[in-house]
């Protein structure tokens, strides 16, 4: 993957329960092995305490947005469903918000081009469970 050629940031969910934190980079690499895959498809994760794990390489072609792994990085917040483990919610804590503002602000000065979108784009999922596309549509220009 050329930077140059990275024209999306996807944001994703873990779809795990709210205030679950059992879930890192560790568990979703195993559940990305466990489909076949060489491993976690997200080039970040960042976990309920703000805290950003790097999963691929940001030079590497992901595994997370089915036609649009090679031109975008997909960053996973871990939350996304309530406490009944099925209905779709925002459950991104403060620190997360905050983290994955900073990230994407940072992942735009690499690939200034580069439009934030949630999976749900993409895909007939909830996920992230926010309007990313709305949220960050801001982040990054020039005022």
């Amino acid at each position: 993957m050329i930077i140059e050629k990275v024209d999306k940031i996807i944001v994703h969910c873990s779809a795990t329960r709210e205030g679950d934190d059992s879930v890192d980079f560790e568990v979703i690499d195993k559940w990305h092995k466990a489909r076949g895959w060489k491993g976690c498809g997200y080039h970040f994760i960042v976990l309920m305490d703000g805290t950003v794990q790097r999963g691929r390489q940001i030079n590497e072609c992901g595994a997370h947005t089915k036609g649009l792994n090679c031109t975008s990085w997909g960053i996973c917040y871990i939350g996304g469903v309530e406490k009944d483990g099925k209905t779709p919610k925002d459950t991104r804590t403060q620190k997360q918000k905050d983290s994955l503002e900073y990230l994407i602000y940072f992942l735009k000065l690499l690939s200034p081009q580069a439009k934030v979108h949630g999976h749900r784009d993409f895909a007939n999922k909830a996920c992230p469970s926010f309007d990313a596309t709305e949220e960050y549509k801001d982040l990054g220009k020039v005022i």
